[in-house]
C-alpha cells in the first residue's frame, strides 16, 4: 500500500486533531506542520516529533515530497491557501466552510478544473454513521417523499462564546445540517429564509435559523443556538428529525452512549466524531481522512463530497445572512 505523505497547515485545536488522526493513520505519514504563530507551531512539533516546521505554509507547498494538505486554518484564508495549494500540486482536504464568500468557493471550483490533485471539503457529517445510514433509508424509499426537516445543532455558551468572534453559528454549525437537507433531498432550495438573534457583544449573533424551501415539494429547518446554559449535559446538542410520506427517522447525534457524572456535573462526552481510543484519535474524523487518502492512492476523485456541493452549502448559509438582513425570504440558485 503506498504511503500518503501529509502536511497540516494551521494547527490550532482542530489542526491538531487532524494530525493526532494523521499520525496514527495506516498508509498516511504526517510529515510537516505550518501555523503562523511560532510558539504553538513549535508546541505542535514537539508533541508529533515533526522536524518541518514552518511558520510560512508555502515551504510546505514547495517540498515534492509532501502528497497531501489538510488545511485547518481560519476559514477566511481557506481561499488563499487552497488556491496555492492547489497551484502547487498538492491534494487537498479543506475543513469547511469551503471559503468565506460563495465567490471564493467558485473559484476554487474552476482552479480544481486544471489542478493536479483532488479537493475534498471536510464535510464530517457524511461520514457519520448515523447520517450514512439515514442517506440510504430515504434512497431507498423507506420514508417515501421528504416532506419536512429540521435540524437543531446548539452549543453550551462557553464553547459558543469562544467561536462567536470568528465564524456565525449559521456557517459555523448550520452548514452540517444544510448540507445534510440537500444530500438527502437530492436538490437545493429555491428559497431561504433566515434571522440572527444577537444575546452578547460577539462579532456574531449568538443565534441562528434558516428556513429551506424547496419548492412546493419540502421545507427544512435549522437551528444553530450557541448560548445554552453550561449545566446542559451535552457537548453538542444535535439532532434532526426527517419526516416523509411513508414514514420517519431521526438521527441523535446529542445522545453520545455514554454519560460520566462527577463533582462538575454530567457530561456526555464525543463518541462519535473524534474520540481517543487506545492511544488513537478515532471517529468520523479519521474516516473521513482515510476516504481521501484512499482516493488519492487509486487516483480516483473523492464522490461522497463533492467541491461543488460544498460550495452550495456556504451559499445557502450565505443566503440566509441575506435574507436575516433583508428580513424577507430570498430565491436561491446555484449555478
Amino acid at each position: 500500500m503506498k504511503t500518503i505523505k501529509w502536511a497540516v497547515i494551521g494547527v490550532g485545536r482542530f489542526g491538531k486533531i487532524h494530525a493526532r488522526v494523521l499520525s496514527t493513520l495506516p498508509g498516511s505519514e504526517l510529515v510537516a506542520l505550518s501555523n503562523r504563530n511560532p510558539e504553538r507551531l513549535a508546541e505542535a512539533a514537539a508533541e508529533f516529533g515533526i522536524d518541518r516546521a514552518y511558520t510560512d505554509y508555502r515551504e510546505i507547498l514547495a517540498d515534492p515530497e509532501i502528497d497531501a494538505v489538510s488545511i485547518t486554518t481560519h476559514w477566511q484564508d481557506h481561499h488563499e491557501v487552497a488556491l496555492a495549494a492547489l497551484a502547487s500540486g498538492k491534494h487537498v482536504l479543506l475543513e469547511k466552510p469551503m471559503a468565506a464568500t460563495s465567490e471564493q468557493c467558485l473559484d476554487l471550483l474552476r482552479a480544481t478544473e486544471s489542478a493536479k490533485g483532488f479537493l475534498m471539503v471536510g464535510h464530517i457529517c457524511r461520514f457519520d454513521t448515523r447520517a450514512t445510514l439515514a442517506k440510504e433509508a430515504i434512497a431507498a424509499g423507506r420514508i417515501g417523499r421528504i416532506v419536512s426537516m429540521h435540524a437543531r445543532r446548539n452549543l453550551p455558551k462557553a464553547p459558543g462564546s469562544i467561536r462567536l468572534d470568528k465564524i456565525s453559528p449559521l456557517i459555523g454549525d448550520g452548514i452540517h445540517d444544510a448540507d445534510l437537507m440537500m444530500w438527502f433531498m437530492d436538490a437545493a432550495p429555491t428559497e431561504v429564509y433566515g434571522r440572527n438573534v444577537t444575546v452578547e457583544n460577539h462579532r456574531y449573533p449568538d443565534l441562528g435559523w434558516a428556513m429551506l424551501h424547496f419548492g412546493t415539494e419540502a421545507i427544512g429547518v435549522i437551528e444553530t443556538v450557541w448560548c445554552l446554559p453550561e449545566t446542559v449535559p451535552t457537548v453538542i446538542d444535535a439532532k434532526m428529525e426527517v419526516i416523509g410520506t411513508e414514514g420517519k427517522l431521526t438521527i441523535d447525534c446529542a445522545e453520545t452512549g455514554l454519560s460520566i457524572t462527577d463533582a462538575q456535573g454530567t457530561k456526555m462526552p464525543d463518541t462519535v466524531y473524534w474520540p481517543m481510543q487506545h492511544g488513537r484519535q478515532i471517529g468520523a474524523l479519521e474516516r473521513e481522512l482515510a476516504y481521501f487518502a484512499q482516493c488519492i492512492r487509486t487516483g480516483t476523485a473523492p464522490s461522497v463530497v463533492t467541491p461543488r456541493e460544498a460550495a452550495r452549502a456556504l451559499a445557502v448559509m450565505e443566503a440566509a445572512g441575506l435574507s436575516s438582513e433583508k428580513r424577507q425570504p430570498v430565491a436561491f440558485a446555484f449555478p
